[in-house]
């Protein structure tokens, strides 16, 4: 990998991991698209992977670190006594909420990446990734995306972690999935978007972290390259988050429906591409 491809690859990540436009279908498709010849099982690559999670998850850890801080000085019990509760809550729907992932993803992943990890297949999948973000929009509980997470149940944070365990498949994205089930839920956009984003910090940490010890074990190592990807992956996730933050904020009308347009098309000439041209 050169270190163009390796800094646009980066880049992509550090945008599509956090905007719902899948980052798995991305990192399928792009590189078919751009004519590059990437061997993944090169000893180079784990550890390029790996480094470009941990970039993801530090920005995520670094924009929303209030949240983590307070929910750290709960478990501790440093917290004031007020919101120690409301704070072990938040902390233990995170952790429902990541649970479905968790478990399907150790038994499920090579399965879906297997069946549905082609170019072809993920453009597809971009397209219905489209549709989900879209037509969740519409199916929106009528007057009732105005909760906030305070209100939420643990069978809410249970539901959002099934719609996140969708993303296994190539096109389908993390944090679109879940911001639809928030909204499905009833939660205002923003809120939907704050819940996606703190769960998705121990996915995005842990699927980092569980590659290291092959990466040990493999005698890989981390080079230049890698270290300056991730860094690039990560402040261009914190800019993502940034932004997507305030725009939830300022719009909860259709706000999902630009990411949806983009899908389809997207999906739609990549599809064409990789099968007639390309």
């Amino acid at each position: 990998m050169t270190l163009l491809q390796a800094l646009v690859t980066a880049f992509l990540q550090g945008v599509t991991e956090l905007f719902p436009v899948s980052s798995l279908g991305h990192a399928v498709v792009l590189p078919h698209l751009f004519g590059w010849n990437i061997d993944q099982h090169a000893p180079q690559f784990l550890p390029f992977l790996v480094v470009l999670h941990l970039g993801t998850a530090t920005a995520l850890l670094a924009y929303f670190w209030r949240d983590w801080i307070g929910l750290a000085l709960a478990v501790f019990g440093i917290a004031p006594r007020n919101e120690r509760a409301g704070r072990l809550r938040l902390l233990g729907l995170i952790v429902v909420a990541t649970i479905p992932a968790v478990i399907l993803g150790f038994t499920l992943e090579k399965v879906f990446r297997n069946l549905f990890g082609t170019p072809v297949v993920a453009s597809a999948f971009l397209i219905v990734n489209g549709g989900l973000l879209f037509f969740g929009e519409r199916l929106r509980r009528a007057g009732k995306g105005v909760r906030k997470l305070e209100s939420m149940r643990w069978r809410d944070a249970i539901y959002i972690g099934l719609w996140q365990s969708t993303a296994l498949i190539p096109g389908i994205s993390r944090s679109g999935a879940t911001m639809v089930g928030g909204l499905l839920a009833g939660l205002h956009h923003e809120e939907a978007a704050r819940f996606s984003f703190l769960i998705a910090t121990p996915i995005i940490l842990g699927a980092g972290v569980l590659e290291v010890p092959h990466l040990l074990h493999g005698g890989g190592s981390f080079g230049p390259v890698a270290w300056t990807a991730g860094v690039v992956a990560g402040v261009t996730a914190f800019l993502s988050v940034a932004f997507l933050m305030r725009y939830f904020k300022r719009h909860d009308f259709e706000a999902l429906d630009p990411f949806a347009w983009y899908c389809w098309t997207f999906g739609a000439v990549s599809l064409v591409l990789l099968l007639f041209v390309v």
